[in-house]
């Protein structure tokens, strides 16, 4: 149930924010994108490692009901085991040379895309000015 929740959660927070807010966002994900691998990289270099995320199912007892015997009787509360995931992180081996390389690439592509960005920000504002407050 939770699983089906966070789509309608992000999406309720995408429609967070003034129209100019969201047309910035929308028109400035890749950049944005971008600078999260920078600092992963970054992080990756500095550590000499990388660190990945994997999920892991793990039995747990929760509450289920057993359905009456007889018509009329309540459905009996017992336990019954269930899988749940569990996120957790391991360090994994990378080649350094290639993730610096990588690093220098999207350095490269980041300054692209801040110049696109600058235009697209200008628009923004001028099919959505904001009030003064």
């Amino acid at each position: 149930m939770r699983l089906r929740l966070v789509p309608l959660a992000l999406l309720a927070l995408a429609a967070c924010g003034t129209p100019q807010e969201q047309c910035i966002r929308s028109n400035t994900r890749d950049l944005r994108t971008v600078e999260r691998l920078i600092v992963e990289a970054e992080g990756n270099i500095r550590r000499g490692y990388a660190i990945e995320e994997y999920t892991d199912w793990r039995p747990v007892w929760v509450p289920c009901y057993e359905p009456p015997r007889k018509r009329g009787e309540a459905p009996v509360r017992r336990m019954c085991m269930d899988e749940r995931p569990e996120t957790f992180t391991r360090p994994r081996a990378i080649d350094l040379d290639a993730e610096q390389a990588k690093l220098d690439s999207l350095r490269k592509k980041r300054a692209s895309l801040s110049r696109q960005a600058e235009s697209v920000v200008a628009q923004c504002k001028a099919l959505h000015p904001e009030e003064a407050k």
